[in-house]
């Protein structure tokens, strides 16, 4: 019979999204038996293996820690089915779960997933949101099946998404209200009283992972849908633009409303410059840049990096 107020978790994660609700469930009453995590991968400039965030907190914990390369193999199956737990949580793991997974633990999968389902299915649903412009995000403890997030959700959280908002910024937010949803919902859940409910057929949208093509400015965008993008790709792949044969990253923005594009100005050409910002002309209003980067050094602000840097009818391209 299982204990609904001490469950056998098996949990399923990476990144530091993960080890937030790991830690959660570490430090609840529920017990932890085995974690699976991917494979070690090799990190930094030695290009040494590293251990996920999810895998150093195990060993941290004395956890036993499970990084098959699939979960497809009958040796990977076999070694999972030999853990005797009642669900298995999985937040950001990574890998795919077969079928013959999600049906051997008694109360099944739960996944966390960074948005309110379905309006973001798929793998970067925090920056997708911040891009998309949503006022709001959130998370959904969904019961797993076979399809791309598609599962009935048992809990949400929600939290509002401020246009300076970062992707870093909304990361930490949601793996904080993803473990605190997960761990008030898994008793309720074990005893029945939260019932797993179908998503809606309508508002589906899939987030995309995130590669680093997406990260040049094209300045014939708005200024708004630039900034949107510098927030969310911040800080990770780092928005960036040509400057006189040098790329830039860009960190921080703003839209400034007051001042309009002059005429005969071309997209990405400076046409002021401030004591906290430089300005910007876009296809459709001005970009303030805030926060700067130059090759092979920190992050400046803009009034620093102008006063070393004469930008006089330079185009950012």
């Amino acid at each position: 019979m299982v204990n609904c107020r001490s469950l056998r978790v098996v949990f399923a994660g990476t990144p530091d999204f993960a080890a937030v609700a790991l830690n959660a469930l570490i430090e609840s009453e529920h017990q932890v038996v085995a974690v699976l995590t991917q494979p070690d991968r090799p990190a930094g400039r030695g290009r040494a293996l590293k251990a996920s965030p999810v895998k150093a907190l195990a060993i941290q914990h004395d956890i036993p820690v499970q990084q098959p390369q699939n979960l497809r193999s009958e040796q990977s199956v076999a070694e999972l089915k030999a853990v005797e737990f009642d669900v298995m949580i999985v937040a950001a793991y990574g890998l795919i779960l077969p079928l013959n997974v999600l049906n051997i633990p008694a109360l099944g999968c739960l996944n966390i997933h960074a948005s309110l389902l379905p309006r973001w299915r798929g793998a970067a649903p925090i920056q997708r949101a911040i891009i998309a412009g949503d006022s709001a995000s959130g998370v959904c403890i969904m019961k797993m099946d076979e399809g791309l997030d598609t599962g009935d959700v048992i809990a949400d959280a929600s939290t509002p998404i401020d246009i300076n908002t970062t992707g870093g910024e909304l990361h930490d937010v949601l793996a904080s209200l993803g473990a605190q949803t997960l761990i008030d919902s898994l008793g309720p859940y074990c005893r029945g009283e939260l019932q797993p409910v179908a998503q809606a057929t309508e508002g589906i949208t899939y987030a995309d992972k995130l590669n680093k093509g997406e990260a040049a400015l094209d300045f014939s965008e708005s200024a708004l849908q630039l900034h949107r993008k510098i927030q969310a790709f911040n800080p990770w792949p780092v928005c960036d633009a040509m400057l006189g044969g040098v790329r830039y990253r860009i960190w921080k923005s703003r839209v400034n409303t007051a001042l309009s594009v002059p005429h005969k100005v071309e997209p990405g050409q400076v046409v002021a410059l401030s004591d906290q910002a430089i300005q910007v002309a876009t296809g459709d209003g001005v970009l303030e840049i805030i926060e700067i980067q130059k090759p092979g050094k920190k992050p400046m602000l803009a009034n620093d990096f102008s006063r070393g840097t004469d930008l006089t009818g330079k185009v950012f391209g």
